[in-house]
């Protein structure tokens, strides 16, 4: 569609003769405004050279700089104008600070203002340092485009209200307002107390005719999507090395300092992609306000293949597949990061790119991504090679919660990183839960089940258990304690998997400091098969500690899920954190760290909450977490008369002094082939699936610390248990009989039970 037929819908752009250079007319899905400029400098809509981005943001910095030689600060626009900030702000050596629409829950929110015409109206400032925004001096405010002026004038009222100043300058590639508009926008600046100065590198007028809106949506009806074409691309994931605390956006603020650094941070991550491409025809593509980043890595790849650069948005455009017009196809996908739809325009055509860099940031990766309707999935339809670089998302790290403000556990033997959900209602019973996961409308880790309350009966077997087995805990905890001392050396720092691994983390640290007179940090960390394990916790023991002396804490293994997790969650994370797991007791044959390989009754594996410091399963659901936060749990502070958290730590630990020989001994006793996993558990879980025809593995918990946990969380099938151990499985047969669930006692059983999941169907 050219110029001419749009002019017949009843749009036309006049002015500068360079106008038509910088942008193109179209049309998107949207009451507030019909019409879309889609610039060719940007890389937003049109893929775009980035020598050409670059080129337009530092002529536009010198117009500034003309006006304001050393200005304050310079504030970009989210989500279009983020890297076009970026330049300018590069131009003119000044700190840089850009809009928001995600709020981030450990970040402050300084300023909010609204962008009315747009498809998402809300701007959040939210600086590290508040003190950006109340510094003397003049602010640049930078955009795309200056249509009406009247999102500049609500940023100045917001900024003016934290701090009167006397002038400020409006940058954009291109200024479209309307004579009265300009006028306006002067006056209303002026009733703020401030002067105001606009640059642009175009200006002209969109004009409508009367009728242009009835046009434009009788066109829009017109357009049908495609149909989606089967995935053949590839994926691979980039190893990227990118510095602790060093910022991927401007989100939260970017010095004038960390120009340079952040340049080479990103030209080596161009270096690791440029050693995967498949061709030379590549399409570096940014994610919504991730927009700065991807320039410095399409530029720094420029030179060795023919480099475009782009960016997914909110914006829903009009897409027609007719020449001159600039939107000729679209990928819709679901937001990673948040709810809605997502857009990619001009990518979807197969062959154009033979690469497409993807570059996100790590609450981007996530589940949703690698979903059928994902991102991932819809550019391996394009059939190009998809390099997904995974940037650690720069935010204020949130605090660690101690107890007994969160938890029952003392604050010097654990801390817990974690957001506190106490008050939310995350309760559900357990054929709804159960219903809910089975069917894909949930997964497991956005509710919890109900507390397990257990009778008298039930408490009267725990506390035989312990009495039973306490020595044999004891000599587990020592056993592999001194096998961690011994690999990792005097500097590990203990990070427990909330919440089966915290009581066991504990233990190890009490082990140590009594017979080693070491103080190791301990933290507890939230995993979640499926969704991986807490991005934000790891940042924020990168920043605390080196991750390579991190050990990974649990109490048991079932069949080996939780160890294919963590190496998997480890592996996408680009830092150099070891994906060892210590565990009590390693019936599953997953670990070379463990305290033995028995099937035994690991006492705190009986009750929940209230022998793991009465703290819930941890909780992983968007709707109460925001992004910076850890992991989510409850604490059930009512129940603190059942508590038995610290009876069960004393009673183990009085026993260290009495075992230590026999720890010794057993430790002395394993060789490295012992020590070497053969994950037998994995496949008997294999053999029992196909035997009782269950498609889905994960519906089959192998051990009596995950048979308990079936009996107590979800909805059970049956219950198989080793002939002749009745004697150690007294609680649950009890919880069998309470609930009504068979129990087949199998002479070969593997383990000494095996809980099976109901099947949905």
């Amino acid at each position: 569609m050219t110029a001419a037929e749009l002019a017949s819908v009843g749009i036309r752009l006049t002015g500068d003769p360079r106008l038509p250079h910088l942008v193109q007319l179209g049309l998107r899905r949207n009451p507030r405004r019909a019409h879309l400029l889609v610039s060719t400098v940007l890389g937003k809509h049109l893929p775009a050279d980035p020598h050409a981005v670059r080129a337009a943001g530092d002529e536009l910095g010198r117009a500034v700089r003309a006006v304001a030689e050393h200005p304050a600060l310079v504030l970009g626009y989210a989500e279009t104008a983020t890297a076009l900030g970026h330049c300018v702000a590069d131009a003119l050596a000044a700190d840089y600070l850009h809009t928001t629409r995600r709020l981030v829950a450990t970040a402050t929110v300084a300023a909010a203002f609204e962008e009315q015409h747009s498809h998402a109206t809300g701007h959040l400032l939210q600086p590290r340092d508040p003190c950006w925004l109340t510094r003397d001096g003049t602010v640049v405010l930078v955009d795309d485009e200056i249509s009406t002026g009247r999102t500049a004038v609500n940023t100045i009222a917001a900024l003016q209200r934290l701090r009167a100043r006397d002038r400020y300058v409006v940058a954009a590639l291109v200024d479209v307002r309307a004579e009265q508009e300009r006028a306006a926008m002067v006056r209303d600046v002026a009733a703020l107390g401030a002067r105001l100065d606009v640059v642009s590198l175009a200006a002209g007028t969109v004009r409508f005719e009367d009728d242009f809106a009835g046009r434009a949506a009788r066109l829009l009806a017109m357009g049908a999507p495609a149909s989606p074409r089967a995935a053949t691309g590839t994926v691979r994931r980039v190893p990227v090395s990118w510095p602790a605390g060093l910022p991927e956006t401007a989100r939260h603020g970017l010095r004038a300092g960390d120009r340079a650094r952040v340049r080479g941070a990103a030209t080596r991550v161009a270096e690791s992609v440029a050693a995967g491409l498949a061709g030379r025809s590549v399409l570096v593509l940014g994610t919504e306000e991730l927009m700065a980043a991807p320039l410095l890595i399409a530029e720094a790849l420029a030179d060795r293949a023919s480099v475009r650069l782009s960016s997914t948005t909110r914006s829903p455009a009009h897409v027609l597949d007719r020449d001159g017009y600039p939107i000729r196809d679209r990928l819709v996908f679901r937001a990673p990061d948040r709810d809605g739809a997502a857009y990619a325009y001009n990518v979807a055509a197969p062959g154009r790119f033979s690469d497409v860099v993807l570059v996100i940031d790590d609450v981007m990766d996530n589940h949703v991504l690698d979903d059928e309707d994902g991102l991932l999935t819809a550019l391996r339809r394009t059939g190009a090679a998809v390099h997904l670089v995974c940037l650690p998302a720069d935010a204020p790290l949130p605090s660690p919660l101690t107890g007994p403000g969160f938890g029952s556990y003392r604050p010097d033997e654990v801390s817990w990183l974690l957001t506190d959900l106490s008050g939310a209602p995350l309760e559900a019973p357990s054929e709804e839960r159960e219903e809910a996961i089975q069917s894909g409308a949930a997964h497991y880790s956005e509710s919890l089940p109900v507390e397990y309350q257990p009778t008298a009966e039930y408490l009267d077997l725990y506390r035989s258990a312990l009495h039973r087995s306490v020595a044999r805990v004891a000599v587990a905890v020592g056993a592999v304690a001194e096998l961690v001392l011994a690999e990792r050396g005097r500097g590990v720092v203990l990070a427990s998997l909330a919440r089966a691994g915290t009581p066991i983390g504990i233990l190890m640290k009490r082990w140590l400091r009594h017979m080693h007179g070491l103080e190791v940090p301990h933290y507890a960390v939230s995993i979640v098969r499926g969704r991986g394990i807490d991005r934000v916790a790891l940042r924020y023991l990168a920043a605390h500690h080196d991750p390579a002396d991190i050990l990974f804490v649990d109490g048991w293994t079932g069949k080996g899920a939780i160890v294919r997790e963590l190496t998997s969650a480890l592996s996408r994370t680009g830092a150099p954190f070891r994906p060892d797991l210590a565990v009590l007791a390693d019936p599953g044959s997953c670990t070379a760290l463990f305290g033995t390989r028995e099937d035994f009754l690991v006492p705190s594996a009986c009750l929940n909450s209230t022998v793991s410091g009465l703290v819930s399963r941890t909780v992983v659901n968007r709707n109460l977490l925001s992004p910076g936060s850890f992991h989510g749990a409850k604490h059930y502070a009512h129940l603190s008369h059942s508590d038995v958290s610290g009876d069960f730590l004393d009673r183990v630990s009085a026993c260290f002094a009495d075992v230590r020989h026999e720890v010794a001994a057993t430790v002395g006793r394993l060789t490295d082939a012992d020590r070497s996993p053969t994950w037998a558990g994995w496949a008997a879980v294999e053999r029992i699936a196909a035997e009782y025809r269950i498609d889905d593995v994960n519906l089959v918990k192998p051990g009596v610390g995950e048979t308990t946990r079936v009996l107590l969380r979800r909805v059970p099938d049956r219950v198989l248990v080793r002939s002749g151990d009745d004697d150690q499985l007294a609680h649950v047969l009890l919880l069998a009989g309470q609930r009504g669930v068979p129990v087949e006692r199998i002479p070969s059983l593997p383990y000494r039970c095996l809980g099976i999941i109901r099947p949905r169907r």
